[in-house]
């Protein structure tokens, strides 16, 4: 397993919008165990609610030492009903849930929940204010510009900590020194190496805190010998970052034309090779997800996962 003093060996499946019921996701939380991964991730997007997926099967794959959600978005929920949700889902899967959240986009807020876009910094600011006591079994009393909570839950569980989608430096600066670190998309190494993890250590040194924020990577790949389909999923899946001007800048930090090669494409060796400089970059986590174009590709890729890990 490829560690050094910055990189652990955890490994997370990112699950996603291809997840449309209880039975798939516990069939993608068995792989996870089953391949020895020690995380295992499910996506907010379409499919099943992650946390709510995550309650159902969680306890049934003890194997695996951690799952997370990445991300939930935070606008159109309230501090007090997120707590409730993830609070309970961590009673079920006995201690083990990250929480993953994140602002969404404008074009989601706006579009999609129609809601006003106003702030979105101070709204997450705001929000975990609330929430983090909720989440630590303490009771909430703030009062904000957009958010405010006054609130004592009475669940029994234990502590969950928080990962927050941060590009922006304000964002990583706050989850630095705040939480337990940042959940990122599609970042390569250099713009986790010249850009997130600079603005995380310095909120971090900011708040005076002695441990690493966790900087969890999430990288795409594909172990196949068509590389030109698999490239065209990957322009595709890029495509759509790409209308996100949060992830359009920070693609800048990484210096490529295309940023569909960010994606992982190749034999077993190249993708290792790809996924070492994700760890000399100072990524602590890995998430991975196969982004494979066709049953062949797909299932070399899961084998080779499988074997390494063995």
């Amino acid at each position: 397993m490829m560690t050094n003093d910055r990189f652990g060996i955890r490994w997370g499946l990112a699950g996603g919008t291809t997840l449309a019921s209880i039975d798939e996701t516990r069939e993608a939380a068995r792989f996870a165990e089953e391949a020895g991964f020690d995380s295992f991730w499910i996506s907010h997007a379409t499919g099943v609610d992650p946390i709510v997926a995550l309650a159902c099967i969680g306890g049934d794959f003890p194997g695996i030492g951690e799952v997370g959600t990445s991300v939930v978005p935070l606008y159109g929920r309230h501090p007090v009903g997120l707590a409730q949700l993830a609070r309970t889902a961590q009673n079920a899967v006995g201690g083990r849930l990250t929480l993953g959240v994140g602002t969404a986009s404008k074009r989601h807020v706006e579009g999609v929940l129609g809601l006003s876009w106003h702030k979105p910094f101070s709204y997450t600011r705001e929000f975990i204010e609330a929430l983090e006591p909720l989440l630590a079994d303490k009771p909430a009393d703030s009062n904000g510009e957009q958010v405010s909570a006054h609130a004592e839950l009475g669940i029994e569980a234990g502590p969950t900590p928080i990962l927050l989608a941060a590009l922006g430096p304000r964002m990583l600066r706050f989850a630095g020194g705040r939480l337990a670190g940042t959940t990122l998309g599609q970042c390569g190494p250099r713009t986790i190496s010249s850009y997130i993890l600079p603005h995380l250590q310095a909120g971090a040194e900011r708040a005076g805190r002695g441990d690493a924020p966790r900087i969890m990577a999430l990288v795409r790949i594909c172990v196949t010998d068509d590389f030109a389909g698999a490239k065209a999923l990957a322009r595709e899946i890029a495509a759509q970052y790409q209308s996100n001007p949060s992830y359009a800048n920070a693609t800048k930090h990484e210096g490529l034309d295309d940023a569909s090669d960010l994606h992982l494409i190749g034999s077993w060796q190249q993708v290792l090779d790809g996924l070492a400089e994700y760890a000399e970059a100072g990524a602590t986590d890995l998430r991975i997800q196969i982004a494979a174009h066709d049953e062949t590709s797909q299932e070399r890729t899961r084998d080779a996962l499988a074997d390494y890990l063995s």
